[in-house]
This record gives structure tokens, C-alpha cells and sequence, in this order.
């Protein structure tokens, strides 16, 4: 009986916030860039003749690209200017008037920034690699699986910056300038950290690798002995454990974010 009157509480919050995050049109907006920059993207892949691990990974880096981004525009507008301006302007307080424990409404509020574009996202992703490429979707899915989970990472740990950002500053307007900031930063870095490692010097890669895996999945393809277009094989290469414990890092790096974004939403946040 407690559960049942928990859970109406909390569907009503969940409710409210994917109203408030996906007012008509947005979702169809996004719904078609995902589709458009995916369909592009993994239309340019396969016309690659090729069948390999190696390419099925190459093929979702690839596919990822600009529609990664687009997440990410998302999640920022949905984080910032969401669950943000809610805290700047007040609005939080008439969700914890709901008979929630304050982490519960934060939950619901997650799920519908960054749970519902996520879906969105890997549905229209995974839609595109079985119509497109159906034969390496099915034979790689593991690793098709295992190159989203590190794609993601980074996305995930700007979102759970952003909305730290957000808590502690009460400004939705500069927590989303410090998405963007993060975004061409960790652009920037990377490109170095590549260099570094190309002229001799790995430790600059392995360490972003920590925040940003998908580098080092790309070393341990890399390190093959066949062309790959993730840089030679000379360079650090990792094994494939290896490459899964920073995959395994990077995520509990995120989990630490997000929950220091609990403790101070739960403890901290004087509403």
C-alpha cells in the first residue's frame, strides 16, 4: 500500500517533467536529427565493404558522431534549462511539496532529461545498424554494445557536471556555457593527448582514456596488426581487459558525480 502510494506521487513528477522537457515539438525535432545524422552517418559505413570486428567498431564510432552531439544538446537544454531554472526560479519546491523523499524527485526528473533522450537515441541508433548493416549487428552486437557504453561515458559525466553546475551555482544559463566549454575542452585534450602519445608520450592518453574510454577501445583495435584508422599500431596499445577497466572507471567516475549531485540535491540544496 506504501509503494502504491509512492509510486502516483512519482509517476505525477515524472509526468510533469517529460511535459516540461519535450513540449510539441521538440521531441519530433530531435527525433528527426537523430534519425537524419544517423541514417547518414551508418548509410557512409556501410557502403564499406568490410566484415570485421574492427569495422563493426569503426562503424558506431562513426555513426555516433554528429548525433552524439545533438544528444548532448539535449540532455545540456534538458539538465540546464530544465531541472536549473526550476531551482533559480523556485518551481523545485512545488515538486518536494509532493509526498517524495527529495532524491526520488530528482530521480524522476533524470529519468525524463537524460532517460527518455537516451532511448531515443540507441533506438534510432540500433534501427539504423540492423537495416543497414544487419549481418555485423547481429554477428558484433558485443561489441557493438561495448563502443556505446564508451561513446557514452563522456556524455554522461558532462550531464552529471552540468547538473552539479546547476545545483550548487542556481543558474541554468552558465551550468549549460559549462557544457559547452567541457565539450570543445575535451575535444581539445584529446587532440593533444593523441599527439602526445604519437610522438612518444602515453601517459597523457591513458590518463584521458580514464574519462574518455572509447580511446582506449580504439588503441586496442588499433593494435591488431591490420589498417586501422585509430592511429598505428606502434602507440599505446591496451589488452582487451584493459580496455574494459577503463570503460569499468569511467563509469564509476560518472556514478560519483551524479551521486554527489544526490547528496547535495537531498542535503545541501537550501529550498
Amino acid at each position: 500500500m506504501k509503494k502504491a502510494a509512492t509510486g502516483r506521487p512519482f509517476l505525477e513528477v515524472f509526468a510533469v517533467a517529460l511535459k516540461e522537457n519535450y513540449r510539441f515539438p521538440i521531441l519530433e525535432i530531435f527525433a528527426f536529427l537523430y534519425a537524419f545524422g544517423t541514417f547518414i552517418f551508418a548509410g557512409l559505413g556501410a557502403t564499406v565493404a568490410q566484415s570485421s570486428e574492427i569495422f563493426a567498431h569503426g562503424l558506431v564510432s562513426t555513426l555516433t558522431g554528429i548525433p552524439l552531439f545533438i544528444l548532448m544538446i539535449l540532455i545540456w537544454a534538458n539538465v540546464a534549462y530544465g531541472l536549473g531554472n526550476d531551482v533559480e526560479k523556485g518551481i523545485i519546491q512545488t515538486l518536494l511539496s509532493y509526498p517524495l523523499k527529495r532524491r526520488a524527485v530528482l530521480t524522476a526528473k533524470l529519468l525524463s532529461a537524460l532517460g527518455v533522450a537516451l532511448l531515443l537515441f540507441l533506438g534510432i541508433q540500433l534501427l539504423a545498424l540492423f537495416i543497414l548493416a544487419p549481418d555485423i549487428a547481429r554477428i558484433y552486437f558485443s561489441t557493438i554494445s561495448l563502443t556505446y557504453l564508451a561513446n557514452l561515458s563522456p556524455s554522461l559525466l558532462m550531464a552529471g557536471i552540468v547538473l552539479l553546475v546547476a545545483l550548487i551555482l542556481r543558474r541554468g544559463g552558465l551550468a549549460l556555457v559549462v557544457g559547452i566549454v567541457l565539450y570543445f575542452a575535451f575535444s581539445i585534450i584529446s587532440s593533444m593527448a593523441f599527439f602526445l602519445a604519437w610522438t612518444g608520450s602515453d601517459f597523457a592518453l591513458k590518463a584521458f582514456a580514464l574519462i574518455y574510454p572509447n580511446m582506449a577501445l580504439d588503441r586496442y583495435y588499433a593494435g591488431f596488426g591490420t589498417p586501422s584508422p585509430f592511429g598505428p599500431s606502434e602507440m599505446w596499445t591496451p589488452s582487451f581487459s584493459e580496455a574494459l577497466g577503463y570503460i569499468g572507471v569511467s563509469y564509476v567516475i560518472v556514478a560519483v558525480i551524479f551521486l554527489l549531485c544526490y547528496v547535495y540535491f537531498d542535503r545541501r540544496l537550501g529550498i
